[in-house]
């Protein structure tokens, strides 16, 4: 079965690239992926699928029923469609033709390799025993929403019951060719906090007559930092970042209030719980000392994304299996990246894997990395991509 499912890989190989390219040249931003719902449909539908549109936005699942007898389960394959607002600096003949928005974390390649997967599994579903529901996903990067939470309640995972999930993300710091996960912890919860520090103005020459929110803001900055370094335990993990600070009216006159936003990453949920009371502590103890205030908000986001250890023993015996054990990378320690797969793995068993998309002989450093304006996956890392998923739902549905 590997063997075919690596010659229909192949075969379809060009497909893919093709539906990538054209996915990466109309990139749409999150919540608004019509055009590429558009195509993900049609080429499903083409296929013979039972396809459903508008799922939880404008997600699309399709249902392939295999046809060996017996009842069997139904294993769930995802991909995210959604483009970020970016403007591409990659030069590709194909780069973004929308002016501010690009595919940036290789979504476009998650979407192509998932609809190659679903024309490898149409041709064996005559050894298929159960189903496969390739559900392609709006709004990732809309945390902390996302889109899963709307695909979710829209029905995605029943009729029929979706048994376990399997979903890859490529990832530059490995080299193409390879897959890499792990069992637990893969990818961090990602909260977004929102504070504004108010002062009072002042002429810039008299700062002694007002509260400079701009100094106070600074402090609360480097206070976040050490925040982490001493309350949170050193085996853990935490990170606070701010990422926007906006404030101050003229260079000759004391702000009265700056505006910031950040990011807050952890992987342990009793950390997560914690720190929002201790950023607000914080924040306000710094604020307060020098005669001002802050307003914290701290929204939730994305959970922790969590591999189901039996998913994990599965894919394991698969990838050694299909690809070869030297193809696979078991990850040491989890990444802070945040991912909306996270509400799938808390509904039902999920593994989250990674993609090597860096090209042979090119070292880190010479590559982009995700979120940048020139990141380029190596579109020769698509093939083993859709082995990787077609192989974990033939396996999933033997076993």
């Amino acid at each position: 079965m590997y063997r075919k499912i690596e010659e229909l890989a192949r075969k379809y190989n060009s497909k893919v690239v093709e539906w990538r390219r054209t996915i990466h040249a109309y990139p749409e931003l999150s919540a608004k992926e019509e055009k590429t719902a558009v195509l993900v449909a049609e080429v499903l539908t083409g296929l013979g699928f039972d396809v459903k549109k508008n799922v939880g936005g404008h997600g699309v699942v399709a249902l392939l029923k295999g046809e060996k007898p017996g009842a069997g389960k139904v294993v769930g394959l995802r991909a995210d469609m959604d483009a970020l607002p970016m403007q591409e600096e990659t030069g590709l003949p194909f780069a973004s033709t929308v002016p501010g928005v690009m595919h940036a974390c290789g979504h476009d390649a998650h979407t192509a390799m998932l609809m190659g997967a679903a024309c490898v599994l149409s041709e064996l579903k005559d050894d298929l025993k159960g189903s496969v529901k390739f559900i392609f996903q709006p709004a990732e990067e809309l945390n902390p929403t996302g889109g899963a939470p709307g695909m979710i309640k829209d029905g995605v995972l029943e009729n029929p019951r979706v048994d376990a999930m399997f979903a890859l993300h490529v990832w530059p710091d490995f080299e193409t060719g390879t897959v890499i996960t792990r069992a637990g912890a893969m990818m961090g919860a990602s909260d977004r906090i929102f504070l504004t520090v108010t002062g009072k103005t002042s002429h810039g020459s008299a700062p002694h007559h007002g509260i400079d929110a701009i100094v106070i803001a600074s402090q609360i900055v480097g206070g976040l930092q050490t925040l982490v370094s001493r309350t949170v335990a050193p085996l853990d993990s935490a990170v606070v970042s701010i990422g926007t600070i906006k404030g101050g009216y003229r260079y000759n006159v004391i702000a009265d209030k700056v505006e910031m936003e950040g990011t807050v990453r952890t992987l342990n949920p009793a950390t997560q719980d914690k720190l929002p009371g201790l950023i607000e502590r914080t924040a306000k103890g710094y604020a307060q000392a020098l005669g001002g205030d802050a307003v914290i908000k701290y929204v939730r986001g994305y959970l922790p994304t969590l591999n189901a250890p039996e998913l994990f023993s599965l894919v394991s015996e698969t990838v050694a299996a299909s690809i070869g054990q030297e193809h696979f990378v078991i990850l040491e320690n989890p990444d802070l990246g945040g991912e909306d797969f996270s509400f799938f793995a808390r509904e039902r068993p999920a593994l989250m894997a990674w993609l090597g998309c860096r090209p042979a002989g090119k070292s880190p450093q010479e590559t982009a990395v995700l979120h940048n304006t020139q990141f380029d996956p190596d579109e020769a890392c698509f093939t083993w991509g859709v082995r990787f998923l077609a192989s974990c739902a033939v396996d999933f549905l033997a076993k």
